[in-house]
């Protein structure tokens, strides 16, 4: 059953990406495919990022560190995904949004 958790968040992060694409200027809206690509490469980037530097410092991380670090990661990932566009302000407004989502659906697995 951990396969279905994990697909499950993937799918919901996919749905925030898609959500975030619609509201935030300087994100271009993204198609489901694409949408659940970026969240795969967010979440490998987010886990180099922490075997590298620490679980302080990944994107998950609270306070204004892992709010930056968020950011890079989503300003990054659209060199790797097709069809992705975001501005260096869209990365940070997407973070900002992802953040405040998170808090009400954690994407997260206890």
């Amino acid at each position: 059953m951990d396969w279905l958790r994990t697909l499950v968040r993937f799918v919901v992060a996919a749905l925030v990406l898609m959500f975030i694409g619609a509201i935030v200027p300087g994100f271009k809206s993204l198609n489901f495919i694409s949408a659940l690509l970026a969240a795969v490469v967010i979440a490998g980037i987010s886990y180099l990022i922490e075997l590298v530097l620490g679980r302080n410092l990944s994107p998950y991380a609270h306070g204004v560190v892992g709010f930056l670090v968020s950011a890079v990661v989503i300003y990054i990932t659209q060199f790797i995904v097709p069809g992705m566009s975001v501005s260096v302000i869209g990365a940070l407004l997407a973070s900002l949004v992802i953040g405040i989502v998170d808090l009400f659906i954690p994407t997260r697995i206890k």
